[in-house]
């Protein structure tokens, strides 16, 4: 069964070169094994999700400028995530904040083609069905 994702769970992206913690914010004001549990809105960059180190995609405007500059040498640029839609699918059968929450087998997109998942959840007992 999936785990409910709680403030400072690992993320990955699949363009990024180092993990990420989310950070959730206690407008929810729900908490799970003494952390804010996460809906599907936590997904604002720079609020919810941090940067991944390095982003290697060349969909990212960043990174095909440095790659043309270098004559076609892949030049990864520092990751400012581009995510601008919620977290998919959620946990439909649990609500919080009138919206799914988060568990761990959600993904969210990044609009430079990455793909941000859920490594760890942050916590280890509380699970969605």
């Amino acid at each position: 069964m999936p785990m409910q994702v709680v403030n400072s769970a690992t993320l990955m992206c699949s363009f990024g070169t180092s993990p990420s913690n989310l950070v959730v914010l206690p407008n929810h004001r729900v908490m799970c094994g003494n952390q804010f549990a996460a809906n599907i809105t936590d997904h604002i960059s720079m609020v919810n999700i941090m940067p991944f180190g390095m982003c290697t995609s060349i969909a990212n405007p960043a990174v095909a400028a440095a790659t043309s500059a270098a004559l076609g040498v892949l030049t990864p640029q520092p990751c400012i995530p581009a995510t601008m839609t919620p977290w998919v699918p959620g946990a439909i059968t649990d609500l919080l904040d009138s919206q799914p929450a988060l568990d761990n087998v959600s993904i969210c997109m990044c609009n430079w083609a990455g793909v941000i998942t859920v490594t760890n959840p942050g916590q280890p007992t509380t699970q969605i069905p």
